[in-house]
């Protein structure tokens, strides 16, 4: 295969909400470049991209699909991803390594709430970005109220290269910024050129202008030149536009339909002419404070972007070369464990095809096979110098689920797969819960536990049984209590005695110190779970000796990890240790931790025990209409609504519930707003729970 240097590599990735036709437009673009000689289609399960078993059960994309093209002495490399926010992780790191974002839009439906997600992140990155309008011929296609929906989410910088045209039954493609009218035949195909028609000259002459305006802003020469003659050719408006494109103040609009192929190869030579490549984009700051150096000359440099497993093959690691040139047989740092990898093979892929290459140069993304002790995230680079890429930054979790096996004796096989899973997608992350004592997994909503749980059975062959968490409550005390305990133990030879008198109260920061006491010490301990235990010594006469306070404190602290109530650990507790008795034989510190335990359990059972809960605050994006049925959910969750803004046709909710509630809330929000409304949260706050609710979880 041909190799390619920057100004020839183009790395486009295809975003867009559920539906909108990526799949299709990427199977297209193959087909028109010769790379394929049928095209398929998602509903017959023999597209390039789409080739994974359970995307061909759930007829939708899943996860993100490398694959390329060639045109016009230009490589395009394409990546296909998901347009369901469950899988946002193949989004994010696709967005990553991509030099400009094709965002599809169904002309049906026009700016989705999966358009506005992906848009967020695309802002993150502020990568250049152009938009298409696919399913043009669609008789349901609204090519206007698409536009509009585009203008309302980046403002007056969007611009139309190209709009829809029906003359006498046939479509056609206006385009703008060559003034020509694509003619297609319902084949599609190679368009017939014509000019534009008489009816259409206006309109098409004033688009024109305006792009020609939004092309000269964005460079000085440019402008210049515009106020000298009044206009721009061709070659000085792609100048502009990539300026435009570069400086995230452009985006240009154009029109296809990828089903019928109409535009996709005028769409695929803008792509090559126009559309920035790897070494246009702004200069990239290493984790050292570096500049990364972006030439075939500089030190090589890859980022690990995509992990995949295959039954067949193993591990396959997708990296871009983000500077000089990677070679087969190279061996390479990690720079995040200091271990050196050799690539063995180096492919092109195309979906499940690969294709062996000797070398890839700067720009390019690749694969390779079966990596020790690389993962997604991960830097490689030549021994000598080190370098890092700045890591993807993944959302957190927006569901959480206990998992086990089914099968005992495969717990360890299950935490194995488990790992496997997250080095593929890191949205999945799993932690083991010592205060819970469960194994949790957290992911991106319901669709992407499903997936998880396809995988484990399908792939690892595991049955793995998936649970509402454990909530991890907090236990405390509203008043004051005075306790003691006398531990004595006889059995023959040295026994065991000690003898506690203590006082327990709440803690609250910045509270006055005890009354009535001679503090003689004072110890603040910050809990791991959160909260404070303050301990006094208030032992007045050498009652008890100062050696058998750590003890007493070890006993209390042995309590608060397993509280009276509900087994949670206990937090905000100050104790005052002032009186107790000892003996000089059989007083030891096993006696003294058992007598400060005993103690402090009492104690805390006649000071009004409370339980906490955690609070998440909640934030909910939903359609204007959709408002009254949400917040009616969202208080039956017994959520507080903390404020309401408007942002275009949306109502930003603003709450707080507690976690407790808001199991399940992914599905139902899903269910009540077909989709249209979007969630985050995050830890709060410990609140007390109402006092029936305490009531039933102490008898459970």
């Amino acid at each position: 295969m041909k190799i390619y240097d920057d100004k020839h590599i183009k790395n486009v990735v295809f975003v867009g909400a559920h539906n909108s036709g990526k799949t299709t437009l990427s199977e297209t673009m193959l087909f028109e470049a010769g790379l394929i000689n049928r095209r398929g289609t998602v509903e017959t399960q023999n597209t390039v991209s789409d080739y994974h078993e359970i995307e061909h059960e759930r007829g939708t994309s899943v996860f993100a699909t490398p694959l390329h093209t060639e045109w016009r002495n230009y490589k395009i490399n394409i990546i296909d991803t998901p347009g369901l926010d469950d899988f946002v992780g193949e989004i994010i790191s696709s967005i990553r390594v991509a030099d400009t974002i094709v965002t599809v839009l169904n002309a049906q439906h026009g700016v989705e709430i999966g358009t506005e997600i992906i848009w967020n992140y695309i802002t993150t990155y502020s990568k250049p970005t152009l938009f298409v309008i696919n399913q043009i011929d669609h008789m349901n296609a609204n090519f206007e109220n698409a536009f509009k929906g585009i203008k309302s989410l980046v403002g007056n910088h969007a611009v139309i290269i190209q709009y829809p045209l029906k003359i006498n039954g046939a479509q056609c493609i206006i385009d703008v910024l060559k003034m020509k009218c694509y003619k297609f035949s319902p084949e599609g195909g190679k368009p017939e050129k014509l000019p534009i028609p008489h009816d259409q000259k206006e309109r098409a002459t004033k688009l024109h202008n305006e792009l020609v305006e939004k092309a000269a802003e964005n460079d000085e020469e440019l402008l210049e030149l515009f106020f000298e003659k009044g206009t721009l050719n061709e070659d000085e408006m792609r100048v502009g536009i990539k300026a435009g494109m570069l400086n995230h103040e452009l985006f240009p609009v154009f029109c296809v339909s990828a089903l019928n192929d109409m535009g996709t190869g005028r769409l695929m030579g803008f792509i090559d002419n126009v559309a920035p490549a790897a070494s246009d984009l702004k200069p990239e700051q290493t984790l050292e404070g570096e500049v990364l150096v972006r030439k075939k000359e500089a030190p090589t440099a890859l980022f690990i972007f995509k992990t995949v497993y295959q039954p067949s093959l193993g591990q396959i690691s997708f990296f871009k070369v983000k500077s000089g040139e990677v070679k087969v047989n190279d061996k390479l740092v990690n720079s995040r464990n200091g271990e050196t990898e050799i690539l063995n093979h180096l492919y092109i892929m195309d979906g499940k095809k690969r294709e062996a290459v000797s070398k890839l140069e700067v720009g390019d993304i690749g694969a390779t096979l079966k990596l020790k002790n690389t993962e997604t995230n991960d830097t490689l680079h030549e021994a000598g110098k080190s370098i890092t890429i700045k890591p993807i930054k993944y959302p957190d979790s927006r569901t959480r689920k206990s998992v086990s096996a089914v099968k005992k004796n495969e717990e360890e096989k299950l935490s194995e797969a488990l790992k496997k899973i997250h080095s593929q997608d890191p949205t999945v992350v799993i932690e083991f819960s010592k205060e819970l004592k469960q194994l949790i997994l957290g992911c991106q909503g319901e669709l992407h536990l499903a997936t998880i749980n396809w995988i484990l059975t399908n792939v690892y062959g595991i049955e793995a049984k998936f649970e509402p968490p454990k909530i991890a409550y907090r236990e405390t005390i509203q008043r004051s209590s005075n306790a003691n305990y006398r531990h004595k133990k006889q059995s023959g030879g040295a026994g065991q005695f000690a003898q506690v008198h203590l006082k327990i109260e709440p803690w609250f920061e910045g509270m006055p110190e005890p009354e009535g006491f001679n503090i003689r010490g004072k110890e603040e301990v910050d809990l791991v779970w959160g909260g404070k235990l303050v301990f006094y010594n208030c032992i007045v006469g050498g009652v008890i000796d100062i050696r058998y306070l750590p003890s007493i404190k070890k006993g209390i602290l042995e309590v608060m990890e397993s509280g009276p109530l509900t087994g949670s650990y206990i937090r905000d507790i100050r104790v005052m240790v002032y009186d107790g008795k000892m003996h000089s034989v059989d007083s030891n510190d096993i006696a003294f931790k058992i007598a400060g335990a005993h103690a402090f359990r009492e104690a805390f059972l006649n000071a009004k025990p409370k339980l906490l809960e955690p609070i998440q605050e909640l934030t909910v994006k939903v359609p204007e209409e959709m408002v009254g049925s949400v917040m009616t959910d969202l208080q039956s969750r017994r959520s507080i609504i903390q404020g309401i803004d408007s942002i275009d046709q949306y109502q930003i909710l603003k709450c707080t519930v507690p976690q407790a509630e808001l199991y399940g809330y992914s599905t139902n929000l899903r269910s009540l707003t077909q989709g249209k409304a979007t969630f985050n949260s995050a830890f709060s706050a410990f609140k007390a729970v109402p006092s029936n609710v305490q009531d039933t979880l102490v008898k459970n």
